[in-house]
């Protein structure tokens, strides 16, 4: 009878204790790590942040009693236990059809109501409070990145410097294969492709370093397709971009076909810009040809 009894306590501890174990090993392993999705530091992802909890508990509504009620009645009806009543005729009860039913029911339209809001106030080319936007413009290269602020006149390579408090308005093409730009601590992913323009818009809400990527494999150097983002303050960005300003590096139409190539440099530069039309002659490229290319370096003569 001892042996049963221990025999069925080892059975029902044990799930727990390894879940238990599991929940315990997760916090050990991810101690001290900064998880950008969860740990926010821009406006739109602290929004996609708590939409995350809020539909994840919201879930948990019914996957919690689901997997509490498979192991409840795994126990209680195995076929050991004589003391369970066995019901053969027992057929259906309307107060349970109507909790199994009308639970979810409730949960997939508050779901529905939360994700239709959701996707009007989180959209990446609705602008941001806060006054006027910072322009940045993004070109996805291989296997680097390419930005241009057009009022600073300026252009920087695998590194963005951005203001901490001011919406950034990111308007984003590709000179090669289709790239997902994602700065995970600010928000949303978009995608930038040839020939086509897309918009972003973020507000970063603390200073710091963040790491931006591309989520959309592309080739052979995808992997190390990074670029690091500094959110500083107001002041220290009106000095960096006067700095960058005097560059003896010039961001003209050479310069960018020599970057272009996938051979080319990777690291960390900046640039002043010299041709303020770089990124319309880029989008042109794929519009009406290399001729544009041509046209563009005529004029500039």
């Amino acid at each position: 009878m001892m042996k049963t009894r221990m025999k069925r306590v080892v059975n029902i501890a044990a799930p727990i204790l390894i879940a238990v174990g599991l929940v315990v090993l997760f916090v050990f392993l991810t101690a001290g790590l900064q998880i950008d999705v969860l740990q926010p530091s821009g406006e739109v992802a602290q929004a996609q942040r708590d939409l995350f909890i809020f539909t994840t508990a919201l879930s948990l509504i019914v996957v919690l009693p689901v997997f509490g009620l498979l192991a409840y009645f795994a126990i209680k009806y195995r076929a050991g236990n004589k003391k369970a009543t066995y019901m053969p005729e027992w057929g259906e009860n309307r107060w349970l059809e109507a909790l199994w039913w009308g639970i979810p029911i409730i949960i997939i339209g508050i779901l529905g109501a939360t994700i239709y809001q959701t996707s009007h106030s989180l959209d990446p080319y609705k602008q941001l409070s806060g006054g006027k936007p910072l322009e940045v413009q993004v070109v996805a290269l291989r296997w680097k990145w390419l930005f241009i602020y057009p009022e600073q006149q300026i252009s920087t390579l695998n590194h963005l410097s951005i203001p901490v408090d001011r919406p950034v308005r990111f308007t984003m093409t590709a000179d090669a294969p289709m790239s997902a730009f994602w700065i995970p601590a600010l928000g949303s992913q978009v995608y930038a492709m040839n020939g086509m323009e897309s918009q972003l818009n973020l507000k970063a809400t603390k200073q710091g370093s963040y790491t931006g990527y591309t989520t959309n494999i592309n080739g052979e150097g995808y992997a190390t397709m990074t670029f690091e983002t500094n959110v500083v303050s107001q002041v220290d960005f009106a000095a960096w971009t006067n700095t960058a300003a005097t560059s003896d590096k010039g961001m003209n139409l050479k310069e960018y076909e020599m970057l272009a190539r996938p051979e080319s440099v990777t690291d960390q530069r900046t640039y002043k810009l010299a041709d303020a039309k770089l990124f319309d002659t880029i989008i042109e490229k794929y519009s009406h040809g290399q001729s544009s290319h041509a046209g563009h370096e005529k004029a500039a003569e």
